[in-house]
Protein backbone atom coordinates (compact mmCIF):
# COMPACT_ATOMS: atom_id res chain seq x y z
CA UNK A 1 0.00 0.00 0.00
CA UNK A 2 3.17 2.62 0.85
CA UNK A 3 4.67 1.85 -2.41
CA UNK A 4 1.16 2.38 -4.63
CA UNK A 5 0.80 5.77 -2.10
CA UNK A 6 4.65 6.45 -3.35
CA UNK A 7 4.22 5.99 -7.34
CA UNK A 8 1.20 8.24 -7.03
CA UNK A 9 2.98 11.22 -5.37
CA UNK A 10 6.44 10.89 -7.28
CA UNK A 11 6.59 12.34 -10.45
CA UNK A 12 8.88 10.24 -12.56
CA UNK A 13 10.99 11.15 -15.21
CA UNK A 14 12.15 9.31 -18.34
CA UNK A 15 15.35 10.25 -20.37
CA UNK A 16 14.71 10.53 -24.37
CA UNK A 17 16.79 10.18 -27.64
CA UNK A 18 15.74 12.95 -30.07
CA UNK A 19 17.30 12.32 -33.24
CA UNK A 20 16.96 14.02 -36.91
CA UNK A 21 15.58 12.19 -39.65
CA UNK A 22 16.91 13.93 -42.43
CA UNK A 23 19.04 16.86 -43.56
CA UNK A 24 18.16 20.11 -44.47
CA UNK A 25 18.58 23.63 -44.43
CA UNK A 26 15.65 25.84 -43.50
CA UNK A 27 15.42 29.59 -42.54
CA UNK A 28 19.39 30.03 -42.75
CA UNK A 29 19.49 27.13 -39.96
CA UNK A 30 21.46 23.81 -41.28
CA UNK A 31 20.46 20.25 -39.69
CA UNK A 32 21.85 16.80 -40.39
CA UNK A 33 20.89 13.66 -39.96
CA UNK A 34 21.81 12.02 -37.07
CA UNK A 35 22.11 15.03 -34.76
CA UNK A 36 20.68 13.85 -31.26
CA UNK A 37 20.10 14.65 -28.05
CA UNK A 38 19.23 13.03 -24.66
CA UNK A 39 16.48 15.35 -22.61
CA UNK A 40 15.44 14.37 -19.31
CA UNK A 41 11.82 15.06 -19.49
CA UNK A 42 8.51 13.97 -17.22
CA UNK A 43 6.20 13.89 -20.35
CA UNK A 44 5.76 10.65 -22.45
CA UNK A 45 6.50 13.25 -25.76
CA UNK A 46 8.80 15.81 -25.16
CA UNK A 47 8.93 16.96 -28.50
CA UNK A 48 5.35 18.08 -28.55
CA UNK A 49 4.18 18.69 -25.41
CA UNK A 50 5.41 22.23 -22.83
CA UNK A 51 5.79 23.76 -26.83
CA UNK A 52 9.17 21.37 -26.92
CA UNK A 53 10.81 22.96 -24.80
CA UNK A 54 13.91 20.50 -23.23
CA UNK A 55 14.18 19.68 -27.15
CA UNK A 56 14.86 23.06 -28.13
CA UNK A 57 17.05 24.07 -25.13
CA UNK A 58 19.11 20.78 -25.84
CA UNK A 59 19.76 21.12 -29.40
CA UNK A 60 20.83 25.01 -28.58
CA UNK A 61 23.23 24.11 -25.87
CA UNK A 62 25.26 20.97 -28.03
CA UNK A 63 24.59 22.64 -31.54
CA UNK A 64 24.65 25.94 -30.84
CA UNK A 65 20.52 26.02 -33.34
CA UNK A 66 17.37 27.12 -33.16
CA UNK A 67 15.50 23.75 -33.80
CA UNK A 68 11.96 25.58 -33.49
CA UNK A 69 12.88 28.69 -35.88
CA UNK A 70 14.16 25.82 -38.60
CA UNK A 71 11.00 24.19 -38.14
CA UNK A 72 11.68 20.89 -37.61
CA UNK A 73 10.28 20.61 -34.26
CA UNK A 74 8.03 18.08 -35.08
CA UNK A 75 7.66 14.31 -35.19
CA UNK A 76 8.00 14.18 -38.48
CA UNK A 77 11.62 15.58 -38.77
CA UNK A 78 12.88 13.78 -35.11
CA UNK A 79 12.60 10.58 -34.02
CA UNK A 80 11.95 9.99 -29.98
CA UNK A 81 13.14 6.98 -28.64
CA UNK A 82 12.65 6.41 -24.59
CA UNK A 83 15.98 5.16 -23.43
CA UNK A 84 14.59 3.87 -19.71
Amino acid sequence: MFQFYLKKRINIMGLFKITVKSTSITNGVRIEKGMSVEVVSSYSNPISTNGGKEVIDAFQRVYAINIKKANKLSSAYLDVKKLN
